[in-house]
């Protein structure tokens, strides 16, 4: 898999549209070459947002892989008109990440060493990524789909299987954490998340 850089693309105004055509062609005719521009259309940002929650290429490139192959393998189980396809795909990429973060630390032995552009792109803020890592996996999650992928309230209590005042709750939590513990960093945070600290 092939990603280019650690910063996911805002899809335009049609690409749901499209996505959702895409999708009846490939449940309803098994058509591979829906599949695999569907593919190119998210890789990057499902594997940015598994990169962002688990802290790992190798970790993150596993998932994002194992996130694609299961959306063709369940991809008679898609509605139409019921999600858009990239918060379907979020949906199995944060569910895959919970999996891996309650595993036992043992079972990490032999990840294998991170590419320099990616740990340098993930370090660009290193107190916000150590302040990221130190909340709870839900907030941290409601947050960086909030932030980084740009997805709505609604989208994203649809994504964690959750309610909107939830995530609401989640957030505030999450941004009052950040506020404190990047106090005189208010710069990096608001380049970074859009807000600053009170």
């Amino acid at each position: 898999m092939h990603v280019h850089n650690c910063a996911p693309a805002r899809p335009g105004n049609n690409a749901a549209s499209n996505d959702e055509t895409l999708l009846e062609r490939m449940k309803l005719d098994d058509d591979a070459g829906a599949y695999r521009l569907l593919v190119e259309r998210h890789v990057n940002n499902a594997y940015a947002l598994a990169l962002r929650l688990l802290c790992k290429s190798s970790a993150a490139e596993d998932v994002t892989q194992d996130a694609l192959i299961k959306a063709w393998t369940h991809r008679h189980d898609w509605e139409p008109g019921r999600t858009r396809f990239s918060i379907w795909l979020y949906r199995i990429v944060v569910n895959r990440c919970a999996d891996l973060q309650h595993r036992p630390a043992s079972a990490d032995v032999n990840v294998i060493p991170e590419p320099t552009d990616v740990i340098q792109c993930r370090h660009v803020f290193p107190r916000l990524e150590t302040a990221l890592g130190e909340l709870p996996v839900q907030h941290r999650t409601a947050l960086t789909l909030t932030y980084f992928d740009h997805l709505t309230s609604a989208d994203v209590a649809e994504v964690m299987g959750t309610t909107e005042s939830t995530v609401e709750s989640w957030l505030s939590c999450a941004r009052s954490h950040l506020r404190e513990v990047l106090r005189g960093s208010e710069a990096d945070m608001h380049a970074a998340l859009g807000f600053r600290p009170k």
